[in-house]
């Protein structure tokens, strides 16, 4: 038989047993003969998981406990606050189930004016109480709960109050000494001022040191006057002055009898209590956006504005009624770092915001993927449960427990942020950055897979994936450009190195006390066992971070010795500093999982996160090409972690369903596809909505 007849009878065959696969998923039995008439299969129902699934087989409560960390029943509190209002959009859909969610259907205007309306609310029961009067750690933590479970609502709002409280009322905190806390922070807190941060310009985003905006001083009244001296230097993106805010922390290049002392703050009224700019201030709106339409974000034009010397935010330096400068840090590197402590909370509430986000996702689409059937493996049997495909597992379940793994790091972020010291002013910097970019940048990779492992009904608005998308997409580039944020770690690293050795002294913080010790080595033939114990796993990531920091010095100082300054140097290595970069905030992530793991006591709970540990060590190590690239794994050993991944995969199956229920994310906070998809896709819900 020629090999054109083999192609056709190979055809027919495919084609035949196509058409019996077909005609399987029509009928209700087999046929009996060819001559048999196809008969109509039932109708697809919906089994909700909890049905079809078995028991969990640990306490998901506990396991909530461990990753939400803290104010659990406070979040329950709020959540129930929330729908409790109509302001929040309760919708009831088929099935009797009811869902809360913004509508992203309105126009700009309506949705900030819906977001003004609901914060409105919130204060009236006294969601804000002690949000800036009550500076201790247990009221700092509520408030980080309280941040997680708005945006897990709508982003819109956790970023108009995070703008408010955070970044204008962080700012008076921060910047500010006595007589800015008693006139400023009260009104703040009940909203009778409202404050926005003009920091951000259009020719400056990133590199705040280089702002264009001027304060001078007169000294003749007391007086900064403050100028945009060119189009450059137009505040944007500044959240609440479109619409709503009366008063703005602006930072500008304070001149001194000739000389520029730096960026400084200074409180400036930009709107009267009647909604009206006030003179000299000009006023622009940034226009629609492809998420964040409950902001309203304008921009800034200063012509002369006049403020009161003791609008001077002072804590870091001041300015004497006779013009004189004064500062108690005389290091003008120091003293603008100082200026920009603000920024650091802003990054920790981000990377939190961001894992609560990927929590969202990943229970919908879960939720859907133990309901949904596609396909059957033989010709009369029943489709196949999407979360039984492993494909499908290796789709959710690694994210799933990278989830978890960076939930326990953003607590542990949180904790240092509120325990701060000043001498841990520089870790704090790190790990913010760190954080902040890696778990923003998982964020949107975890949504992704999550509206595309939902297929088309990840598409509809009202199934939130794709929404979430949207409306979370400025996280990588808002209080500061990830990959410039990772440069930046990669730097503080590099200068770690260099003091040890310089001072002949070990390593100590951050994490890197490992560099101490002899060099780890990596088994020839990896096994199953080998794969998943911790030995293998810590080493496997101190190996990768000590090879790629001392890769890094070795290369910037080549460069150096070529006669590259050290900023072109820096420059010049930026792959291996995005490299170490993440090797170290993948490590410190471990870490810390691991530590959550090994405090509880042995049980099912302690397996579980085993397995979720393991999950996240290998899915690292698969997910990139350093281990490979710099001989960390032989090809042979990658294959074979590449193949525990999917073994993890089928472990994990069974308690996927267990694991999102501990996210502790209330039913009506989810959406339709994470329930009876069939019921409320029905033409009995059509009117109902």
């Amino acid at each position: 038989m020629d090999s054109s007849s083999s192609s056709t009878g190979d055809a027919a065959h495919l084609a035949s047993r196509r058409a019996t696969v077909i005609a399987g998923h029509l009928r209700q039995t087999p046929p009996a003969s060819c001559s048999s008439s196809l008969e109509t299969i039932m109708c697809l129902h919906y089994t909700p998981p909890e049905l079809s699934e078995k028991p969990p087989a640990f306490d998901s409560g506990e396991l909530r406990r461990l990753i939400d960390g803290h104010h659990v029943e406070a979040r329950d509190w709020l959540f129930r606050v929330m729908e409790e209002s109509p302001l929040f959009c309760r919708r009831r859909h088929g099935g009797g189930m009811a869902f809360v969610a913004a509508d992203y259907n309105q126009t700009k205007e309506q949705q900030r004016e819906m977001t003004m309306r609901r914060i409105g609310y919130l204060k009236s029961r006294g969601v804000f109480d002690g949000w800036l009067t009550d500076t201790g750690v247990e009221a700092a933590m509520r408030n980080f709960a309280f941040l997680e479970c708005l945006a897990i609502y709508d982003y819109s709002l956790a970023i108009k109050l995070g703008v408010h409280f955070s970044l204008w009322g962080g700012a008076i905190q921060f910047f500010g000494t006595k007589r800015h806390h008693d006139k400023w922070l009260k009104d703040t807190e009940n909203y009778v001022v409202r404050g926005c941060f003009a920091m951000t310009e259009l020719g400056h985003g990133s590199n705040v040191r280089g702002i264009e905006t001027v304060a001078t001083y007169d000294r003749s009244n007391g007086e900064f006057v403050i100028n945009t001296p060119c189009e450059s230097a137009q505040k944007y993106w500044i959240g609440g002055a479109a619409n709503h805010a009366t008063h703005t922390i602006i930072f500008a290049q304070l001149h001194m009898n000739g000389s520029n002392q730096g960026v400084h703050a200074f409180i400036a009224q930009i709107r009267d209590a009647d909604g009206n700019i006030c003179p000299n201030i000009r006023i622009a709106d940034c226009g629609h956006k492809i998420g964040l339409n409950g902001v309203d974000n304008g921009r800034i034009w200063f012509d002369n504005v006049r403020v009161p010397r003791e609008n001077l935010l002072n804590s870091v330096a001041d300015v004497l009624q006779d013009g004189t400068y004064v500062s108690s840090i005389k290091n003008p590197d120091q003293r603008f770092a100082a200026f920009l402590a603000p920024l650091t909370f802003g990054r920790v509430q981000i990377a939190v915001d961001s894992v609560y986000t990927s929590k969202v996702g990943l229970a919908i689409a879960v939720r859907y993927a133990l309901t949904r059937r596609a396909f059957s493996i033989s010709p009369t049997g029943p489709e196949v449960l999407l979360l039984d495909y492993p494909s499908h597992q290796r789709r959710l379940l690694p994210i799933l427990a990278k989830t978890c793994a960076m939930s326990c790091a953003a607590n542990y972020l949180k904790k240092i942020y509120v325990q701060r010291t000043p001498e841990a002013k520089k870790a704090m910097h790190i790990y913010s950055s760190a954080l902040k970019a890696t778990l923003t940048w998982q964020n949107m990779l975890t949504l992704q897979e999550c509206r595309e492992a939902c297929g088309g009904q990840g598409l509809k608005t009202e199934n939130r994936i794709g929404v979430l998308k949207g409306e979370y997409d400025v996280q990588s580039t808002f209080e500061g450009d990830n990959n410039i944020l990772m440069q930046q770690v990669s730097k503080a690293l590099l200068a770690e190195y260099l003091a040890v050795q310089t001072r002949k002294k070990p390593f100590k913080g951050l994490g890197l006390e490992h560099m101490n010790g002899p060099c780890p080595v990596i088994p020839e033939n990896l096994t199953s066992c080998t794969i998943r114990s911790l030995k293998f796993q810590t080493d496997i990531f101190c190996l990768r971070e000590r090879d790629l920091l001392k890769r890094f010095a070795d290369e910037v100082s080549c460069y150096l010795s070529l006669g590259e300054s050290k900023e072109k140097a820096l420059m010049l290595s930026y792959q291996l500093a995005q490299e170490l970069a993440r090797a170290f905030t993948e490590r410190t992530i471990y870490q810390i999982f691991l530590e959550a793991e090994t405090s509880l006591p042995a049980g099912p709970l302690k397996d579980i996160l085993g397995l979720m540990r393991s999950m996240y060590a290998l899915i690292c190590i698969e997910e990139v090409a350093s281990f490979l690239r710099y001989g960390y794994l032989s090809v042979g050993n990658a294959a074979t972690v590449r193949k525990e991944v999917m073994a993890l995969c089928s472990d994990l199956r069974p308690h996927a369903l267990a694991i999102v229920s501990s996210f502790g994310i209330p039913d009506a906070f989810l959406s339709p596809i994470a329930f009876d998809w069939i019921e409320a896709n029905s033409w009995s819900s059509v009117n109902s909505k």
